[in-house]
């Protein structure tokens, strides 16, 4: 059965995450030149005014919106249809902050078509807002790699080479970032989506719950170790992962059947928020099972080149001929 050679199998696990990381890295790569960033950067970082306009009736066209900003001297515009066509909304957004502008184009517009004034929303945001927000999510990011490889290494002091599980997690973690980077980044190639605060709660939420599912596999190979001495490594962590992966899974499970209820049903300006996480969430299982511990035990084999040490042979002694 595929469990009992779950960790044999470790190299098709790793060429399967090279792959995806690989896309991801080419994708923001491209981004890079072509944009000159590696995401599509929302106002939250650029700075900047986002209008959520909704007319009384139709007869509102982009063209028409594009006019409108034009005759303020605005061409720079990112214009997008949202919600049901029945509503006429509309998001504008642009690197301008004006007040007197804003108040402007909003008279403007409401002398063509009238604005429901209620259900609209304008906001402005200055780009130092997202320089901060940068600062402290990768402060953040930092702060936990040393919390969480020195928790571990303390909660598993008992067992040997107890540093090698606090790395593993830790690039399990670095793993899942990557691979949500890489999807924020052809979604932007592809669907135009935007980098913006929410993009970083997403990503600390990830790495939190990445270590957390981590640990739990580790804790049941701490626990197994001594129940099993003389036991290949191998058939301990493959044991270890039987027992603790239907938690896992049914833990998991609960949070993306309400992702995937908000996606289906759920408002336009949450959507990508909600995406970003599920599949944030959905690669922190996946690493923690098929990267975390494959990776700690291909160390443990000696596999890894540079930083693994393959136990020295033990020399045959041949039998003096008399």
């Amino acid at each position: 059965m595929f469990i009992y050679r779950f960790v044999q199998l470790r190299r098709v696990y790793f060429i399967v995450s090279a792959v995806v990381i690989g896309i991801g890295l080419l994708s923001m790569g491209y981004s890079l030149v072509t944009r000159g960033s590696v995401f599509p950067l929302g106002i939250d970082f650029v700075g900047g005014t986002i209008f959520e306009i909704r007319f009384e009736s139709d007869g509102m066209t982009e063209s028409g919106l594009r006019d409108v900003f034009a005759a303020e001297g605005i061409t720079s515009l990112s214009i997008q249809r949202i919600g049901p066509p029945e509503e006429y909304r509309w998001s504008v957004r642009s690197g301008f902050q004006s007040v007197q502008t804003i108040e402007s184009i909003l008279d403007d517009l409401d002398a063509i078509v009238p604005i429901d004034r209620e259900r609209s929303r304008t906001e402005t945001i200055s780009a130092s807002v997202g320089a901060e927000a940068s600062r402290a999510a990768v402060i953040a990011v930092f702060v936990a790699t040393l919390v969480v490889t020195g928790f571990i290494v303390v909660a598993f002091r008992s067992v040997p080479n107890a540093v090698r599980y606090g790395v593993c997690a830790i690039l399990a973690m670095f793993h899942d970032v990557l691979i949500v980077c890489g999807f924020a980044s052809v979604f932007g190639l592809l669907l135009g989506w935007e980098v913006d605060a929410l993009f970083l709660t997403a990503v600390l939420t990830v790495v939190g719950f990445s270590v957390q599912d981590t640990i739990v596999m580790f804790d049941r190979i701490r626990e197994n170790i001594p129940k099993f001495l003389g036991e290949p490594y191998d058939a301990i962590v493959n044991r270890s992962v039987l027992e603790t992966m239907h938690r896992s899974l049914a833990t998991q499970l609960n949070a993306f059947f309400i992702m995937i209820a908000i996606l289906l049903f759920g408002g336009e300006s949450i959507k990508q928020f909600i995406a970003i996480l599920f599949i944030g969430l959905l690669t922190g299982t996946y690493s923690s099972l098929f990267i975390a511990v494959p990776l700690l035990a291909s160390w443990e084999k000696g596999e890894l080149p540079l930083i693994s040490r393959k136990r020295p042979a033990v020399p045959v002694v041949q039998p003096s001929e008399t």
